[in-house]
């Protein structure tokens, strides 16, 4: 939650910023938002890439890697086997 809040905080000092200078922000926020969803897909296709080019697993990658990172939810915990019975 901290991270969200930090964010938020930033942003709303650089929009008194903007607003202090007289000026608008850059772009509106729907193009902004797509443009932050890029950079974060961005981020993780070099990683993908490269799991492709090494012939390795890549769905799998994605979940324990990349997934959290674009969401910001927390991996998925791994479900756990049934105990061993003799």
């Amino acid at each position: 939650m901290k991270p969200y809040l930090v964010a938020l905080g930033i942003g709303l000092m650089v929009g008194a910023i903007y607003s202090l200078l007289g000026t608008r922000s850059p772009a509106p926020p729907a193009i902004a938002l797509l443009g932050l969803l890029g950079m974060l897909l961005g981020e993780q296709a070099v990683p993908l890439a490269m799991q492709v080019v090494r012939g390795q697993e890549v769905v799998g990658f994605w979940k324990t890697n990349c997934a959290a990172r674009v969401t910001g939810l927390p991996p998925a915990p791994e479900p756990s086997a049934p105990p061993h019975r003799p």
